[in-house]
């Protein structure tokens, strides 16, 4: 059974910083294309970065610049690291992995949210 579980979200303020993990079990992590999305309240799960087995990377435009995801395949570990935080990145933050870009493990989330 593949799981997923992301963790280190949380509370910060504005312009901080949070680095966000999410270990992969079950399979073969680094044959995996896996990503983050996001969720705020009231609507739908966003892209924010990809990373594919390859190690091709795709940001969003919102994140270009800020953050940074990256993957450590021998810790079955993907990696999001958020800098100059905003409170309009305050939401639920998902990992997705799957094959040709198509997700179909999904993780329940880790809350992150920017305020003073």
């Amino acid at each position: 059974q593949v799981q997923l579980v992301e963790s280190g979200g949380g509370l910060v303020q504005p312009g901080g910083s949070l680095t966000l993990s999410c270990v992969v079990s079950g399979t073969v992590f680094a044959h995996l294309d896996v990503g983050w999305y996001h969720q705020a309240p009231g609507r739908g799960r966003e892209p924010v970065a990809t990373i594919t087995r390859r190690g091709i990377v795709e940001y969003e435009n919102f994140a270009k610049g800020r953050f940074s995801i990256s993957r450590d395949n021998a810790k079955n570990t993907l990696y999001l690291q958020m800098t100059s935080l905003k409170p309009e990145d305050t939401a639920v933050y998902l990992c997705g992995a799957g094959f040709d870009g198509w997700y179909k493990y999904w993780g329940q989330g880790t809350q992150v949210t920017v305020s003073s």
